[in-house]
């Protein structure tokens, strides 16, 4: 963009002339436009780069610098930097600007540019210099902000507080087109560019000092300087009145090079400016250096040679020599102690080594290290202060064995020890105890402490989680090296794991809590030496299976022998047996394993060992026990076999078999044959079936190993042998005995065999007589039938004997039955009394059911079903108080919503005006005066409506009666005829429309208060709705990009105060459950969700993440846990989404039927207009309206439509605001089927539910289009007007209808062509618009009244109330209207069938009436007399009608015969069907009075309601006005203590302070003046060089706010001007930078109010 130059010749700029051609003025005033623009580019790239070096930040690039300001950050970051104590980060809004760059500008960013202001307030920058904050935020004047940086970088430079910005004009380039974008932007707002050049004199001139002398002291200094020697040099900067600070002698000759060179280069830069300045505007301090230049300067080389002996005090470690140089007052450093200078000299030596080291060559320590370095020593002295006060009080807690108070006194952040766990208080008292009791002064250092709290805080964890048996956690804690465990292997921790878990648990079950540092430890041991012998048990092991596969028993025995092996019980004389048994059970395992390379595990060893020992103590025993046996046969001794057989061979024996056991091994053993004598004394056994043993039987010695040369004996009986006989003796002995113990199951077994032969019998014996049964059965019918013969024929014989005595008991038997059943069923219906009554009641309802089901389905009802419910047309006392309380409550609604309508106007403007307060405390007169026109509205409203019934319009006189009459039935016809209005809507331009529309026309219908007025708005929306969709749409989408009208209308009638409760039901549940989860925060922006993440990463590990903060969306959509966050967002903004779905589907009866039935109309008309639109296409139409329209605004703002409750002052939480915003731009994607795509593709996953959520919507407008017509909604038609109860009224200003009939008068040819139009009549008859006071009466205002026009204005909004009629209504006589004609002869006929019966109107009609009917018919005109006399004016019959019911039945009978005649003529009836047709009309008179009965009831509730609501809105309206009210007071009060420079008028009467009246003087301006100060912009026709000769004389009124300001031109007065304070203020509300004076000098309105307000307010 652009860049340094390269080299120093100087080159052509914008208004240099480099050749000879000549330029035009056009030509030469487009150079100065665009010089302008290049000047303010490099003073742009001045403050960038001066700003930059401030604040260690990269800016933005110069063109877009003033778009990177308006935000105000980089602003409040440049005050904390020059005014620390002012500003901090916390006090930053948005200080990494990721709510600016997500979401734009926010009125809080107004916040930071306010502490900018304030910061340059506290070090005293002039204010003459300081913008608006309008200027900055709204972008009105940048050049001023700009302007300001610029003298803000010179005052600083002076303070040396920052260093000195540089002059960049003519050496950086901008291309053309930069160029222009910025002169352009100028000529747009219309600013005039301050003068740069003159900062340093209008700095120096505004710091009160004396103008002249330190005018002529600088020159002197430059002068000085100029020569280029010192000693003249020193002498004038120690000039008093140069006001010069901290010069130092010593330092004449470095002042003296600085300031030259600092001249020198100034006038170079001069030397650039000069070719496009005129003379008139150069100022001598472009070439001569300031009084802040030149204190800058001095301040640069105090700071340098200051700097210069602090880094050499450093490095020669001279504390003393440090502390002098801290103090100098040139560094100007911030809290530096004295007593901390040991901690200074540590500090910056360990900074400046550090900064050698990274730079590699020494290097000096700035001003602003040394303050950060001594910052630090301050802080880390005062750490450790607290940190040995803290030490103190934890070794006094641990004396005093108090666990609670050492766990406090351990977490004071000021202890610095680690962190210390609440619940462990116990184990910290106890172990810190026992430490500080080794200790041998009694007393723990903070090493100490810090080392033992850290182990012990380790130890705590360890046992928490041995607790919980988190294995994986166990083990990251005693990796922990704060726990410094000895010999800690890797490769061993679920080893140690598994361990401590079961040593704790068994601590655990001994009542021991906790293991210390000490069991861990040895645990830790125990298992490494564990461990440890396990390794050397499996080299061992290896040598075992070697030893055994080489088949040699004594290195077998060897291996076994090992110690490291730890086996049991090796016996060396079992060497041979340990090997056969080894190697047997390891070929064993070969072959079931198939692998030759198998090997014997420790445990199988073991067994092996343990089976060879059993084995041969088996195999020893046993061979005793031959030997004994063998011996006691030889010795033919019995005796001990018994016993050897039980205790050496283990048998069960018997001792009754003793001599059986003897005699049978006797007999084997003399079957036994020998040899000779060569037997030896060995006998073999065997063992397990295959090893071999030996026993001696004379040393009774056993081994395995077979003797050399010996035969084994053959004689004796072997072990074998001997068991086997012994287990025969046995078993023979016990089968005998087993005979012998069950004799008696044997004797049982046999009683069975003979009961089976007996069972066997019977069966056969009963199948026989089965077979014969039924000459069994015939056999025992012959004998019964013998028997009942016999008896029978006795028992005839005494009946026949005694036939009169049977006659007699049957007669009374018969008696008596039936007059128990007479009584029973006579007690059954005195039982049940009430359930007969009610069968009778059912059947009676049930035939009036079945008769009003003829009356109300039947398509020709008979006339005496009608005559049954003709009293229903009746009006009772009920229905007129019904009737009338629906007037008063919807004449109190009607007013009700027009009252809180002026509040919230009213108190709209009480915003603006007290935000005009705030920028400007003279306005608080105007506020003052609002305020209390507020608090007197409603009674002078009440007053007004009083004087106009009395004195205006309704006064008791003719001409008035007729005027109003005639206003009664013009907005008749307006109201019953929506085509005038709907033309006229589209005739006024849009503004004035709008309002005609939100006053009159919803005035005029009373905003729907009822059926009625809700049919006939209907009506009006409708045939607008058309006009304005034939007319106006020229394209289907134009409805949605549009703003049309009557949409407009519509929306904002339903959203009001008539559909405002609809809207509330519908939404209010749904929103408050969103806004009161206080869990739920949706977020859907990557960027936000990164940034959270991070920051929370860094407060889990507690060390700055690696990971950098600003990214872009796809950067944060890289990482997988921003992904999942923003899932998890998706994931519950879908699930609330579904809550509001749920709740607007389920409502759809809730929705106000007239945006439903607008909705069928647009959807109707547009598809007539566009016959070709898909059906998606007109339901995307209708969605716009019923959601985007109607429903959208609610969610995204419920606090602004009342779907919420908001107390005043109060607001809802960014977090809730932003849910409702995610949640209504979901509804809103689906509603229009639009899907997240672009800047939203992250969003791309909600798509698919996006596409089916439009599916539920479409069926929603589907179903919300599919509504009755009005007529059969409301059950109006033609008839209506004519047979209801009372006349509408409405209740309109005399304003409004004074607009009315004006733009009726100015639109008459359009909105009625026709000259016979009745609308045409009622205006001619009405003649020219009537003014205010014809309304109101003569005298209502004083003629002489000097605020007589203000007063007709106030007078103007009274409300008058105007009971419609229709002018064309049937006069008395004529009888042409046909539709009265009709209503007249329907009462008739009621009249008469109900005193006269009869089955045919014709038949009753030709029979007369008795005469008790005619006194029937007098009695029910007396009633209707008394009833109509109770009536209220408005609700009276006319008079033809009452007339008509006073006359005699015959004469009624007559008039409806002759009314029945002139209708048969016009085709409405017919004697051919004996005149159904009016009877049909009755019918359905009676249904819809029926109907309106119903409708009139439902009114009245939802009246109520609507009223409820209203009254809570004007308690809202009044509790803010209470608040306006306390603002205001206390601003009175503020003004009435502080103010004592002016005076404020209220209510007419001037306070004065002293009985003084202070003097306003004039103030006295040349156009350059002003012009220099920027108020002035240019006049037209007067070039700046002229400026000179216009003088402006600013004088203050009379009235507080008021000012006269006259032109001269050359000392004669040419124009003056009345200028209203109040007027700039508003202008400068509303945005407007640049006002016309005079109509020919532009003025810039906010530098004109700052310069008002600081010469005459003091501000």
């Amino acid at each position: 963009m652009h860049h340094e130059e390269l080299a120093s010749l100087q080159r052509p700029r914008y208004g240099s002339i480099v050749d000879d051609e000549r330029l035009s003025a056009e030509e030469m005033d487009e150079r100065r436009r665009q010089n302008i623009a290049y000047e303010y580019l490099c003073h742009l790239e001045e403050a960038k780069r001066w700003m930059e070096v401030c604040l260690d930040e990269e800016l933005p690039p110069t063109t877009e610098l003033e778009e990177g300001l308006r935000n105000g950050v980089y602003l409040a970051k440049l005050a904390k930097f020059f005014a620390p104590n002012v500003v901090s980060d916390k006090k930053i809004y948005d200080v990494e600007q990721a709510r600016y760059k997500r979401s734009g500008l926010h009125f809080r960013h107004t916040d930071n540019t306010v502490q900018w202001l304030r910061a340059m307030e506290s070090i005293g920058l002039p204010k003459i210099f300081y913008p608006e904050t309008t200027d900055v935020y709204d972008r009105k004047n940048i050049p001023r902000m700009i302007y300001c940086i610029h003298a803000l970088s010179l005052y600083l430079f002076k303070l040396g507080l920052a260093p000195q910005i540089q002059d960049l004009l003519g050496k950086v380039d901008f291309t053309e087109e930069e160029i222009s974008n910025m002169r352009k932007e100028l000529e747009k707002y219309g600013i005039q560019m301050p003068s740069f050049s003159k900062i340093g004199g209008i700095l120096a001139s505004e710091l009160s000092v004396d103008e002249a002398a330190l005018h002529a002291a600088v020159i002197a200094i430059n002068e000085a300087v100029e020569k280029g020697i010192a000693e003249q040099t020193i002498v004038t900067l120690r000039n008093p009145n140069a006001m010069l600070l901290n010069v130092d002698e010593e330092l004449a000759q470095d002042y003296q090079n600085e300031l030259f060179d600092a001249k020198r280069k100034k006038e170079s830069n001069a030397r650039l400016k000069n070719g496009t300045i005129s003379d008139e505007e150069r100022d001598v301090y472009e070439e001569l250096l300031t009084q802040a230049e030149i204190q800058g300067n001095i301040n640069k080389i105090n700071i340098h040679i200051a700097l210069v002996q602090v880094n050499e005090a450093i490095d020669r470690q001279d504390e003393g020599a440090l502390m002098a140089g801290l103090n100098r007052p040139a560094l100007s450093l911030l809290e530096v102690l004295p007593q901390n200078s040991s901690w200074y000299l540590l500090q910056l030596c360990d900074s400046k080594e550090q900064k050698m080291q990274i730079a590699g060559i020494p290097n000096m320590l700035d001003k602003s290290e040394i303050q950060k370095e001594v910052s630090v020593a301050n802080a880390e002295a005062e750490a450790h202060k607290l940190k040995l006060i803290a030490v103190d009080n934890i070794n006094t807690a641990i004396r005093n064995c108090d666990p609670s108070k050492t766990l406090v006194a351990l977490m004071k952040p000021e202890a610095q020890l680690p962190v210390v766990h609440s619940f462990a208080a116990a184990v910290y008292q106890t172990e810190l105890f026992n430490l500080q009791q080794q200790n041998a002064v009694n007393y723990l250092a903070h090493d100490e402490l810090s080392i033992a709290v850290e182990m012990l805080s380790a130890v705590v964890l360890l046992n928490q989680t041995l607790e919980n048996k988190d294995i994986l956690m166990i083990k990251n804690h005693l990796r922990n090296p704060c726990l410094g465990f000895n010999n800690l292997e890797e490769e061993n921790l679920q080893r140690y794991a598994d361990t401590l878990l079961s040593i704790k648990s068994e601590a655990s079950s001994q009542g021991q809590d906790y293991l210390s540092w000490n069991d861990i430890q040895n645990c830790i041991d125990m298992v490494n030496m564990q461990i440890q012998e396990e390794n050397e048990r499996i080299i061992a092991i290896g040598h075992i299976n070697e030893a055994v596969d080489q088949g040699n028993p004594e290195k077998t025995l060897e291996a076994l022998l090992l110690p490291t092996a730890k086996l049991q019980d090796v016996r060396p004389v079992n060497a041979k047996h340990y090997q056969d048994v080894l190697h047997h059970a390891k070929a064993q395992k070969c072959k079931e394993s198939q692998d030759e390379s198998a090997l014997l595990w420790l445990d199988e060893i073991q067994r092996g060992i343990n089976d060879s020992n059993n084995n041969i103590k088996e195999a020893a025993a046993l061979a005793v026990g031959i030997s004994m046996i063998n011996k006691s046969l030889e010795k033919g001794d019995s005796q001990p076999i018994l016993m050897i057989l039980q205790s050496r061979f283990g048998l069960r024996v018997i001792p009754e078999c003793a001599e059986a056991y003897f005699r049978k091994l006797s007999e084997a053993k003399n079957m036994k044959t020998t040899e000779g004598s060569s037997e030896s004394p060995w006998i073999k056994l065997l063992m397990k079936a295959m090893y071999d043993y030996y026993y001696n039987v004379e040393t009774e010695e056993g081994t395995c190993v077979a003797p050399k040369g010996v035969v084994p004996k053959t004689s004796w009986l072997t072990g074998e042998e001997i068991q086997n006989i012994a287990g025969q003796v046995t078993a023979d002995y016990n089968r005998e005995q087993l005979w012998l113990a069950n004799e008696n199951l044997i004797v049982g077994l046999q009683a069975r065999a003979r009961g089976f032969l007996v069972r066997k019998n019977f069966q056969e014996r009963k199948a026989y007589l089965q077979n014969q049964e039924p000459s069994a059965i015939k056999i025992q019918a012959f004998w019964k039938g013998f028997k009942q013969r016999k008896s029978y024929v006795d028992r005839l014989k005494v009946l026949q004997g005694n036939v009169a005595a049977i006659v007699k008991i049957q007669s009374w038997v018969k008696m008596w039955l039936a007059r128990r059943a007479y009584r029973n069923r006579l007690q059954y219906f005195k039982d049940h009394n009430d359930q007969i009554v009610k069968i009778q009641a059912f059947l009676r309802a049930n035939k009036a059911r079945e008769d009003y089901r003829t009356l109300i389905g039947a398509e020709n009802p008979p006339l005496t079903v009608l005559r049954k419910f003709a009293y229903l047309l009746d009006q009772s006392d009920l229905d007129f108080q019904e009737e009338l309380e629906v007037m008063r409550l919807r004449e109190e609604v009607v007013t009700k919503i027009r009252s809180n309508q002026q509040l919230e106007k009213d108190l709209t403007l009480m915003d603006i005006k007290i935000g005009l307060l705030v920028k400007n405390r003279i306005t608080l007169q105007d506020v003052v005066l609002h305020s209390k026109k507020l608090n007197k509205k409603s009674k002078s409203q009440l007053e007004e409506m009083v004087m106009v019934d009395k004195q205006g319009i309704k006064g008791l006189s003719k001409e008035r009666r007729k005027k109003l009459e005639a206003y009664q039935h013009l907005f008749y016809l307006l109201q019953t005829n929506p085509t005038y209005l709907a033309k006229l809507i589209f005739q006024m331009p849009q503004n004035k429309s709008t309002k005609f529309m939100d006053t009159v026309i919803f005035t005029l219908y009373n905003y729907a208060s009822n059926q009625r007025e809700e049919y006939l708005l209907l009506k009006l929306f409708k045939t607008a709705l058309e006009e304005e969709i034939t007319s106006k749409v020229d394209q289907i989408q134009d409805i949605v990009t549009g703003n049309p009208t009557v949409i407009k209308m519509v929306v904002s009638f339903n959203r009001g105060a008539r559909g405002q409760n609809t809207l509330r039901q519908l939404l209010a549940p749904v929103v408050k459950e969103i806004m009161e989860d206080k869990s739920l925060i949706i977020n859907t922006s990557p960027v936000d969700v990164y940034k959270a993440w991070v920051n929370q990463l860094e407060m889990q590990t507690g060390e700055a993440s690696k990971l950098p903060y600003d990214v872009t969306t796809e950067q944060a959509l890289t990482h997988a846990e921003v992904v999942n966050k923003l899932e998890s967002s998706i994931q519950s903004l879908r699930a609330v989404t579904d809550k509001v779905l749920t709740s607007i589907f389920s409502s759809l009866n809730m929705m106000p039927y007239g945006m439903r039935y607008i909705a069928k109309v647009l959807k109707s008309s547009l598809h007539a207009k566009f016959p070709d639109a898909t059906e998606d296409e007109l339901l995307k139409i209708v969605g716009n309206l019923l959601y985007y329209r109607y429903m959208n605004p609610a969610i995204v703002a419920p606090d602004g439509f009342d779907i919420i409750d908001i107390t005043a002052g109060g607001q809802i939480h960014p977090d809730q605001r932003r849910n409702l915003g995610c949640v209504a731009k979901v509804l809103q994607h689906a509603a229009s089927n639009k899907l997240f795509e672009g800047e939203s593709e992250h969003l791309s996953s909600m798509n698919t539910y996006l596409s089916q959520t439009y599916q539920k919507f479409r069926n929603f407008f589907q179903a919300a289009c599919d509504v009755p017509e009005p007529e059969e909604k409301f059950n109006i038609d033609e008839y209506s007007d004519m047979v209801t109860l009372s006349k509408p009224v409405i209740y309109i200003s005399i304003e409004e209808i004074i607009n009315t009939h004006s733009l009726l008068l100015e639109h008459q040819d359009a909105i009625a062509p026709e000259t016979n139009d009745l609308l045409n009549e009622l205006l001619e008859g009405l003649g020219p618009v009537p003014d205010i006071e014809s309304f109101l009466g003569e005298g209502a205002v004083d003629p002489n009244d000097p605020n007589r026009e203000s007063t007709l204005s106030q007078l103007a909004k009274t409300e008058i109330s105007l009971s419609l009629t229709s002018k064309y209504e049937l006069r008395e006589g004529e009888d042409q209207d046909l539709k009265s004609l009709m209503i007249k002869t329907k009462r008739l006929i009621v009249d008469v069938i109900r005193t006269q019966p009869g089955d045919t109107l014709l038949e009753i009609l030709e029979t007369p009436a008795t005469a008790q009917q005619e006194s029937e018919n007098l009695k029910l005109v007396e009633k209707r007399a008394i009833l109509d006399s109770k009536a209220p004016e408005k609700m009276k019959h006319s008079q033809s009608i009452f007339e008509d019911g006073q006359l005699p039945i015959e004469q009624k009978k007559r008039k409806i015969q002759r009314n029945l005649r002139t209708l048969e003529q016009a085709g409405l009836v017919s004697s051919a069907t004996k005149y159904q047709e009016i009877i049909n009309e009755i019918a359905k008179d009676i249904r819809n009075q029926r109907r309106y009965r119903h409708h009139r009831k439902a009114e009245l509730v939802k009246l109520q309601q609507t009223l409820n609501a209203l009254n809570s809105k004007t308690a809202f309206y009044e509790e803010q006005i209470n608040y306006y009210n306390t603002y205001i007071k206390t601003c009175l009060d503020n003004l009435t203590r502080r103010n004592s420079r002016r005076s404020i008028k209220f209510d007419g009467k001037e306070e004065v302070k002293g009985s003084k009246k202070l003097k306003q003087t004039s103030l006295k301006y040349t156009a350059a003046r002003l012009h220099e100060k920027g108020v002035i912009l240019e006049i037209e026709d007067l070039q700046t060089n002229q400026f000179k000769n216009v003088m402006f004389d600013i004088t203050p009124g009379e009235e507080v706010g008021d000012f006269e300001i006259k032109a001269k031109f050359l000392g004669v007065e040419m124009e003056k001007v009345q200028l209203h304070f109040q007027d700039l203020l508003q202008m400068q509300y509303e945005g407007v930078a640049v006002m016309k004076m005079f109509d020919k000098a532009k003025v810039n309105v906010n530098l004109l109010i700052f310069l008002l307000n600081k010469k005459f307010y003091g501000k």
